[in-house]
């Protein structure tokens, strides 16, 4: 897999920067967000160091979009949600620059209004509580 050591999102799919991960495929990793928008907030990435959609390779979508798909059909059960918001940014307002997909937990009168996205911070512990229970959430979903 290709990576740079100077990318955190790379060295959280290489396993060595610390992230509370929710799932990982040989293609793609998925781990909750640092400063989540919602408790729940889910950023997937390609393991490959990719740094907007339009350079995503074509052997890549497949994998991406369908983990992508999954990870938005699993949080609301998985947290008690109504949906979720899904987004991506290329380039502008990417605070990373590797390919990132944000799934956000949503529920009806959240307050979330447009793309303003107050940033919350997770307890001690807590973010390993919700990393576990979407763990558990997509396992299901995959047998």
């Amino acid at each position: 897999m290709a990576g740079d050591v100077a990318c955190l999102f790379c060295r959280i799919a290489a396993g060595s920067e610390p992230a509370e991960v929710v799932l990982a495929t040989d293609d793609v990793v998925a781990f909750l967000d640092a400063r989540p928008v919602f408790k729940g907030h889910v950023l997937l990435v390609p393991r490959t160091h990719v740094v907007t959609l339009p350079d995503l390779p074509d052997a890549l979508v497949v994998p991406f979009l369908t983990t992508l798909r999954t990870l938005s059909a699993v949080v609301p059960p998985a947290l008690g949600a109504q949906g979720t918001f899904v987004a991506m940014n290329n380039v502008v307002s990417q605070s990373v620059a590797h390919l990132h997909a944000h799934v956000v937990p949503r529920t009806k009168g959240d307050g979330l209004r447009g793309f303003f996205w107050p940033r919350t911070k997770y307890a001690p512990g807590e973010a390993a509580e919700y990393a576990a229970r979407l763990r558990e959430a997509l396992a299901d979903s995959v047998e």
